[in-house]
């Protein structure tokens, strides 16, 4: 996909691997849609730094968890820019939720985010991508194909996600491709042990944790790749060919 001039919307664009992700869509000169929802410094900066370089790009701001905001945020994009290309499902959130004191409030606020929000802004940015023949990525984790005894409900919701991109794929077709990306051990969570993190690293073939650019390359190939849809693209080290889990 030629990048230049057209419109990209990507969730969660104001931090960690969501701003990688969006400097790297404005960088080969698509025009930025850069969504944020406690990350509004985060959004500025990568506003600024794509402006600055000569390119465009906006911040929208958006609680993505309540049921009205992702088909209001698509209107607001296409609002502003007049058309969308590209939709980059990013945001989300990964909270440790040991078994046996996971809460109701808990499980709704993560599934409201991490898997109905990335749904309903597929389904408010179809009609927009299909005029475009554009491409949605859909941003997974490793933990939906893994167990992870500390954060259950977050697998759930990313190998929900995993489901979701493979039937999107299927119904959008010909006109939108939908793909996904499930990051290993990347960017490692805020609440994540040393053990953890050290776990990680000792168990991925690779012997060491990737960086958000091998994210970025991932989603750059799916943009790319016009004969690829319903895919999901492990990005983990071979972590997941190990033959165990932690």
């Amino acid at each position: 996909m030629q990048l230049r001039d057209k419109v990209a919307l990507v969730t969660g664009g104001g931090r960690r691997v969501g701003r990688a992700l969006a400097m790297a869509l404005g960088g080969r000169g698509a025009t930025l849609a850069v969504h944020h929802h406690e990350s509004a410094a985060g959004a500025r900066d990568v506003v600024g730094a794509l402006v600055a370089a000569g390119g465009s790009a906006r911040a929208f701001g958006a609680d993505l968890a309540l049921a009205e905001a992702p088909a209001a945020l698509v209107r607001d994009v296409v609002a502003a820019f007049g058309r969308l290309d590209v939709l980059i499902n990013s945001a989300a959130i990964m909270v440790r939720t040991p078994f046996g004191e996971i809460s109701a409030v808990e499980w709704d606020r993560m599934f409201a985010l991490n898997l109905r929000a990335p749904f309903l802004l597929s389904q408010a940015a179809a009609p927009h991508l299909r005029t475009a023949r554009g491409a949605i990525v859909n941003i997974a984790d490793l933990a939906a194909f893994e167990t992870w005894p500390g954060y259950i409900p977050h697998g759930i919701t990313k190998a929900g996600v995993v489901q979701m991109t493979r039937n999107l794929a299927h119904i959008l077709a010909p006109d939108v491709r939908v793909n996904g990306i499930a990051p290993g051990a990347v960017l490692m969570p805020d609440a994540m042990s040393a053990k953890e993190e050290s776990d990680f690293t000792e168990g991925t073939p690779l012997a060491r944790t990737g960086t958000p650019a091998d994210v970025v390359d991932a989603m750059l190939y799916l943009l790319d790749a016009e004969f690829v849809t319903g895919e999901t693209i492990v990005v983990d080290g071979g972590r997941h060919v190990r033959g165990s889990t932690t």
